[in-house]
């Protein structure tokens, strides 16, 4: 079954140049990094989509990346895409009706609140004179359809946005940009350790969080073979 939303992965650190972006180190369990984590819970071969609408944005930040108004735009673009991911896999989770109450409420919250981030980035994008990407299509295979499966994939597409918005902040031009970045995030987070709290974990494990730069998240989001397209 397709769905509007990104998916799978393979390692695009070919030459090594990647790892040397990635801002920080984080985990899902111990010893385990998010890529690890998505590629042991995805459903693989099950799991496709086309990812050029992530590819874009993506591909057009990077290490010569500078505050600027159009590279507010391509930001934009990058979280929007980011977004659509985690909308249409709740969205996706909640119409199947197959996880019991407590993570279909949380698809059913949590899925609004991704909803009106799609809504409000993709007005954002418009207002100052920007396309807004095309929303991809995606299958999610069983993962929205498990309950186990569904709670360590959430908290590993929750605690990947964080640092991916984070990120962006040294290069964001517009303050009313980074004042829309800044309200959407503490939500991701606070998305985040709600979901902590019902897997058992700690719910707010660090004084700080990390950032992560766009090859990072590339690669965490090619490690959970929800984007085989994807490189």
């Amino acid at each position: 079954m397709s769905h509007d939303i990104p998916t799978s992965l393979e390692d695009l650190d070919v030459d090594g140049a990647l790892a040397s972006q990635i801002a920080d180190v984080e985990e899902v369990a111990a010893g385990q990094t998010r890529g690890d984590f998505l590629k042991k819970f995805a459903v693989g071969a099950g799991a496709t989509a086309v990812a050029a609408s992530f590819v874009g944005p993506a591909a057009a930040l990077g290490a010569e990346q500078k505050a600027s108004p159009s590279g507010d735009l391509v930001i934009l673009n990058y979280a929007l895409t980011l977004e659509y991911l985690e909308a249409g896999f709740y969205t996706e989770a909640y119409n199947r009706n197959r996880l019991n109450r407590s993570n279909r409420y949380f698809a059913q919250v949590v899925g609004g609140h991704e909803r009106t981030h799609v809504a409000a980035l993709t007005a954002t994008i418009k207002k100052l004179g920007g396309r807004p990407v095309r929303k991809p299509r995606f299958d999610f295979g069983n993962t929205t359809g498990s309950n186990g499966v569904f709670m360590q994939t959430s908290l590993a597409l929750e605690e990947t946005g964080v640092p991916a918005f984070l990120g962006q902040v040294p290069y964001i031009y517009n303050k009313d940009v980074l004042l829309a970045a800044g309200r959407i995030v503490t939500v991701e987070a606070r998305h985040a350790a709600w979901m902590r709290n019902m897997l058992g974990k700690n719910p707010a494990p660090n004084a700080f969080d990390g950032r992560r730069g766009t090859a990072g998240t590339l690669k965490i989001v090619k490690g959970t073979g929800f984007i085989p397209a994807l490189g």
